[in-house]
């Protein structure tokens, strides 16, 4: 009994053992393969001085996470806090506020604000009049703040506290639980020397978000508003051509092809930096029918500028791994289908992401059809992909119910009448049965059962199953 004891103490002292040395093997695995590493692994120059803070990737069709590191640490996103202004632009001509081709005279402020020389600006003389798509080029290639506020203005017909407060409301809307903003661009409101002041917003606050939200912002900017590439992908532009206004963009987006870390598929969204925040990165690439969203926060130090470049070396690189390792692709045709051994039939095709060179499961629930997998959405508001689907059988007995709404009457009736009858001969063969039962012979050897009573209750199950075969499935004649 003893020994007894003894041995099972010993087996439950390995496999608890085992238990944790799995763990902290497993472990101690994910930490080795951290961005740092794959980044040098892809052959990049880095080290641990310009490792990113917090970094995420989502696909973009439907926003499942492929990769995360610190995703929800709060972060000063700098100049990237434009995608929102840039969101509610494109919003407010979507509700038929003004178009690209619409026209903002600049005004002496608008000036004063672009010859601030600690803001990232382009020209703009007051009274000469910028078009909208000029704005938006300005403020998406060059990153200039002047150009941010006269669409901010726009927007909200110079009320500069309201636009603050829709980017705020709009951020709750979109999910962005982690985020605040105190500005339209990304730069200090007290840098702009009292010229950009919303009233009642603190001044000297930095805007806060996380990498999940701004991925979750790129998102439904690229969803809604798809033409956005259009403005974030040229590596140079010239805006306000034949007047003389003209002016040479240059895109600070160095993972654009053609750039000094050009990425095959890249194009856009917006890069940002300050003393606070040091060097962010948000990109967009895709490949084949596969679209990425990326986000890069805190790489390096604001004093050592070399972090320009190194975001673009770790976008790249966890781009490069998310591309290798998964793919956005159709799962299933629409029409007939067996999925887990059942017949079903897609209202349309299914779309999903998997992992390469790996065979998709599925699961059924109620009337969807979802992709069994371990991806997480970056975004409970973000609903993971489905398709919805009906069972071969029902759409059967669907399609006999829809001949008998169109006057094919006369089988299902007919159907039903044979299973009534066959029902009613059974009752009537079981009573007969008793009016031919046998007495019992003085010896005892009389049947308990007639023939005729068990061909009776043959027929009434055979009619009450017809009955409910001609219900689910439709006529049998």
């Amino acid at each position: 009994m003893k020994k007894r004891k003894v041995l099972l103490k010993i087996c439950s002292l390995i496999l608890v053992l085992g238990y944790f040395s799995g763990i902290f093997t497993a472990t101690s695995a994910y930490a080795q393969e951290d961005i740092l590493t794959i980044t040098q692994n892809a052959g990049y120059q880095t080290n641990e001085f310009y490792k990113p803070k917090a970094s995420i990737v989502i696909e973009a069709q439907t926003g499942q996470v492929l990769w995360e590191d610190n995703p929800d640490l709060k972060w000063n996103p700098a100049s990237i806090a434009k995608l929102m202004s840039v969101y509610l632009v494109f919003e407010a001509m979507a509700n038929g506020q003004f178009t690209l081709d619409t026209t903002v005279k600049a005004t002496d402020n608008d000036q004063a604000i672009s010859q601030i020389y600690e803001l990232s600006n382009n020209s703009i003389v007051s009274g000469v009049d910028y078009p909208v798509r000029d704005l938006l080029y300005a403020t998406l290639v060059q990153s200039s703040n002047v150009a941010t506020v006269m669409l901010a203005n726009l927007v909200t017909a110079n009320d500069e506290a309201k636009f603050i407060h829709m980017m705020n409301d709009k951020a709750k809307k979109l999910g962005m639980t982690n985020s605040t903003f105190y500005n339209c661009s990304g730069a200090e409101t007290g840098s702009f020397n009292g010229y950009y002041k919303p009233e009642g917003i603190d001044q000297n606050a930095d805007n806060v978000t996380t990498a999940r939200d701004l991925a979750i912002l790129s998102y439904h900017l690229l969803k809604n508003y798809p033409d956005t590439v259009t403005y974030t992908s040229p590596t140079q532009i010239t805006i306000m051509e034949n007047t003389p206004y003209a002016e040479v963009l240059e895109n600070h987006n160095y993972s654009l092809p053609g750039l000094a870390y050009g990425y095959e598929g890249a194009d856009g969204l917006k890069t940002g930096s300050s003393p606070t925040g040091g060097f962010n990165y948000a990109a967009t690439a895709k490949r084949e029918n596969t679209r990425l969203i990326e986000i890069v926060l805190g790489v390096g130090d604001w004093e050592d500028q070399e972090g320009e470049l190194q975001r673009h070396a770790f976008g790249n690189a966890i781009f490069d791994q998310a591309f290798a390792t998964y793919e956005y692709k159709q799962l299933l045709p629409k029409g007939n289908n067996t999925i887990n051994k059942e017949e079903v039939i897609l209202e349309q095709d299914f779309y999903g992401v998997i992992q390469r060179n790996t065979e998709p499961a599925f699961n059924l629930s109620a009337d969807k059809v979802t992709l069994n997998t371990s991806l997480t959405q970056v975004s409970p508001t973000i609903k993971a992909p489905s398709v919805g689907f009906k069972y071969a059988k029902k759409l059967k007995a669907l399609q006999h119910s829809t001949l008998l709404k169109n006057g094919n009457k006369k089988n299902s009736l007919s159907t039903f009448f044979i299973n009534g009858l066959l029902v009613i001969l059974g009752f009537l063969f079981m009573a007969l049965s008793k009016l031919f039962k046998k007495e019992p012979s003085e010896t005892g050897n009389a049947k308990n059962i007639s023939p005729l009573f068990v061909l009776g209750i043959i027929l009434v199950l055979v009619g009450i199953g017809l009955s409910i075969y001609t219900v689910g499935v439709g006529p049998w004649i």
